[in-house]
């Protein structure tokens, strides 16, 4: 079975095993051989990736597409990268024990945080806030809902806040388009969100005597420690340069490298700070970018004979998805499979302007359904992961991978974002 594309020719399935292949390793190699793929992910990735990029350049004779994925990636992972450091430069110190409503107030102010430093920057600078605030009582359900509004559902307002969103941006949705559209699903999902981990908060504070509860409360305080915003306000004002090429990503990188070099070394050790998770990021997201490319024209192609021609259904498969997957390149695969629907590419600019002005709704349905979704397990957005791993070395008792998804995501999760799908998709 072959697809074809005027500009490209054929592009044959079998070029998609590549990043059906790397996903799936992703998803399963750290919990069936952790050590394994702790030692080998980068050979994995790269194999695959330059395996896909041969092909274009050695077979179909068509270097665009690679060149184009190429700038892509690097303003990703420069962004994604450069807001990981600065936040590694800002150190939280809380005293005392919180109440459920304080509780609250923080995730609410964390998912702010989320859409102006992305959600895996506000993930590491607050998980560890998060433990110390409540590590008189904390149980995994405090880790769970961390991950559920901190680590995915709060992060899309902006393209900051979300990979997939800066994906879109990239290919042209407007910066502020996600603001307009996804506020309001935001606030609902969010609103559910918070109010039923008040009543599990409440009910879990309310176990511990009054006398304690008291005591360990009375003097709760949260400080901040950094040397410098001033990197960080460089990264957020240059995401708006687009031209000459290359040069938001120059200043996103030099101010982080900046921030790194001066942020005092009693910061970074009070918030265990390595570079070793964005190195991760990089070489994993590399195979992911490079062996996307023909799932993408793939899909553009097929998206009608595939029966996904409705938001709601994009909503749902894009979610689905993204709960397994990686939901950054979900999104990216599922614009480029809406944008098939209407003869147009994702790789054209104007074809994605196009599409924001005449079909919004297909692309509100592929962001909720990406950015929401990635809650769903561990594995479906790159700060849960994280958050876990810290949790753990904490000596949380979080939630095994399938008793995450028994007890929380397909109870608590699944049926918000079902009920704010219908709420905000319905025709």
């Amino acid at each position: 079975m072959i697809a074809t594309l005027e500009s490209g020719g054929p592009v044959p399935v079998g070029m998609v095993f590549p990043f059906c292949l790397l996903l799936f390793l992703i998803a399963t190699m750290p919990f069936i051989h952790r050590h394994w793929w702790e030692a080998h992910y980068t050979k994995v990735s790269a194999v695959l990736g330059l395996l896909v990029i041969g092909y274009y350049f050695l077979v179909r004779r068509d270097g665009i597409h690679p060149l184009h994925t190429g700038v892509d990636f690097i303003s990703f992972i420069s962004l994604i990268g450069s807001l990981f450091v600065v936040a590694g430069g800002i150190h939280i110190r809380t005293r005392g024990e919180s109440t459920p409503l304080r509780n609250v107030l923080f995730l609410l102010g964390a998912s702010v945080l989320s859409n102006v430093i992305g959600t895996t920057g506000a993930s590491m600078l607050l998980i560890r806030p998060w433990v110390r605030m409540n590590k008189y009582r904390i149980t995994g359900f405090h880790v769970v809902f961390f991950i559920f509004i901190v680590s995915n559902v709060s992060g899309c307002l902006t393209p900051i806040g979300d990979p997939p969103l800066f994906l879109g941006y990239l290919r042209g949705v407007p910066f502020f388009w996600t603001l307009e559209a996804l506020i309001l699903p935001w606030g609902m999902a969010l609103t559910l969100l918070l109010t039923v981990f008040y009543y599990l908060d409440r009910h879990n504070f309310l176990r511990a005597p009054k006398t304690i509860r008291e005591l360990e409360t009375a003097n709760e305080t949260i400080e901040f420690e950094f040397k410098s915003l001033i990197p960080l306000a460089v990264i957020l004002g240059s995401v708006f340069i687009s031209k000459p090429l290359f040069l938001r990503e120059v200043l996103m990188l030099v101010a982080a490298a900046y921030s790194y070099w001066r942020t005092p070394r009693p910061i970074h050790d009070a918030n265990h700070f390595s570079l070793d998770p964005i190195k991760e990021v990089a070489w994993i997201f590399f195979g992911i970018f490079s062996t996307m490319m023909p799932a993408i024209e793939y899909l553009e192609i097929n998206a009608v004979n595939m029966g996904i021609n409705t938001p709601t259904k994009f909503y749902l498969t894009t979610g689905v998805l993204s709960s397994v997957l990686d939901n950054a390149p979900t999104y990216l695969t599922f614009l480029g499979a809406s944008l098939g629907l209407f003869g147009k590419s994702v790789d054209q600019y104007g074809d994605v302007i196009w599409f924001v002005q005449n079909h919004a709704i297909f692309i509100k349905a592929i962001s909720m359904g990406a950015v929401f979704f990635g809650a769903m397990t561990y594995i479906g957005n790159g700060p849960n992961l994280m958050v876990k791993s810290i949790a753990d070395h904490a000596k949380v008792h979080t939630p095994s991978f399938f008793k995450y998804i028994f007890y929380y995501s397909i109870p608590i999760l699944l049926p918000i974002l079902l009920f704010v799908g219908w709420l905000f998709l319905r025709s």
